[in-house]
């Protein structure tokens, strides 16, 4: 099992960037796809992004391609969500998540870190 801590969510304008971090502790860090997802009110949990154990690919939502970013540094044990040109659609719960497999479903992932808030105001 990994434990994650996610931080760097706020409140923002329509077009700002916020970068959102997940620490990890535990096991090895590189031996774990991650995986962010979000959670709007009153919705269900949406895939974000997902990047590789190295970090050598990625996959984006629809929804955000073009605008956010995945990346990981093992050396950190840290995940990393670029998120630029911000929508208030994109206001959600953010989580990341660590998975054996690179997987966009959310139910394939067993540990979650505890989520930060990111509002974006029009």
């Amino acid at each position: 099992q990994v434990q994650l801590v996610e931080s760097g969510g706020g409140l923002v304008q329509a077009g700002d960037s916020l970068r959102l971090s997940c620490a990890a502790s535990g096991r090895t860090f590189s031996a774990y796809a991650m995986c962010w997802f979000r959670q709007a009110p009153g919705q269900g949990r949406e895939f974000v992004a997902r990047v590789t154990w190295s970090g050598s690919a990625t996959t984006y939502a629809d929804s955000v391609k073009g605008r956010f970013t995945i990346s990981r540094d093992n050396a950190k044990n840290t995940a990393y969500l670029q998120m630029n040109s911000l929508k208030p659609e994109d206001t959600a719960v953010y989580y990341c998540a660590a998975a054996g497999i690179p997987s966009t479903r959310a139910r394939d992932y067993n540990d979650w870190g505890q989520g930060t808030q990111v509002t974006v105001s029009s």
